[in-house]
């Protein structure tokens, strides 16, 4: 970094070490801290301001840069994301005695809202996708693929999986007895996902199909591609047809669509904000609440029976 002092280099290689090591970031996630930071580092220096010493004041300046190079909001707010972490690991190290970016405003941005099906619409997605595999006259291969996709589809619904980790499932998978199924996720964690006897019986169909074609390899779901299991667009391509046949406009569909339906119609049913955040593996209970956006009238009978003052007559 050109003209960053030592210290302020030290602040963003032991951050991004504790990053790594205690919260498991991701690579990716790990660069674009790293990119934000010695930026920040060096637009202070050329003001001749340490990054680890500065003040909010130095901050606001700093931010005023941005909006001069013309930042979009979303990169400003990552940048101001990435300090404010910074800052924080420093606070509770001890190695600064207050937070400067604490106060640091930013600008009131709503997050978007995932789009979601309705159950009956998920049903009748899945139903769709499972009547094909008994479909008459459809070739060996034709039918390998409809159960493919049903299970692929059940899994989906049933656990919450991030498409990169439902087309990168191991074949094992398929052969386990228990009803919770181990999967490592973003930054190398681990997690538990539920497996329904739905989904259990829809995998097995396929391993029926599959016969022998699956013993050379170990996904669940292989393919000829370079990862050597099926690609995330193929999956998406196959839902989009599916959905298609299901009566449901094919642009309202997708992987992530999916997972969504899973958290909000757990939550829908009362499940615990904690248990969805655990289900889908995210890190910051944050992430989970944009799925909590419940219809209106569950709310207010959430309301009625729920809180302390409210009539009971």
């Amino acid at each position: 970094m050109k003209s960053v002092s030592d210290q302020s280099a030290s602040a963003i290689r032991d951050f991004l070490a504790m990053m790594a090591a205690e919260r498991g970031a991701a690579k990716n996630t790990l660069e674009a801290y790293r990119r934000d930071l010695e930026d920040a580092a060096e637009r202070l220096a050329a003001r001749k301001i340490s990054l680890d010493r500065a003040s909010t004041p130095d901050l606001r300046t700093l931010f005023d840069d941005y909006a001069a190079a013309g930042f979009t909001a979303s990169t400003t707010a990552r940048k101001r994301a990435a300090l404010r972490q910074l800052f924080r690991f420093l606070y509770a190290e001890k190695r600064r005695s207050d937070d400067p970016a604490q106060a640091l405003e930013g600008p009131k941005r709503g997050r978007p809202l995932p789009k979601t099906l309705a159950i009956k619409d998920v049903d009748r997605l899945i139903e769709t996708a499972l009547q094909r595999v008994d479909q008459e006259g459809l070739s060996d291969g034709a039918r390998l693929r409809a159960a493919r996709l049903a299970a692929l589809l059940e899994l989906l619904y049933a656990s919450g999986l991030r498409v990169s980790e439902l087309v990168a499932l191991p074949l094992r998978a398929a052969r386990t007895k228990d009803r919770l199924l181990a999967v490592k996720g973003k930054g190398g964690r681990e997690r538990l996902v539920p497996l329904t006897d739905r989904a259990k019986d829809a995998m097995t169909r396929y391993l029926d199909l599959a016969g022998d074609a699956l013993k050379a390899s170990p996904w669940l779901f292989p393919s000829d591609s370079e990862s050597g299991h099926m690609t995330r667009q193929a999956f998406a391509r196959d839902l989009k047809a599916a959905a298609a046949e299901a009566g449901i406009p094919a642009r309202l569909v997708s992987p992530h669509v999916l997972r969504h339906a899973f958290a909000s119609h757990l939550l829908q049913g009362g499940a615990d904000l904690r248990i969805v955040q655990q289900l889908l593996g995210h890190a910051d209970i944050g992430t989970t609440q944009i799925y909590t956006h419940l219809p209106d009238e569950r709310l207010k009978g959430l309301v009625r029976d729920l809180h302390p003052l409210s009539s009971k007559d």
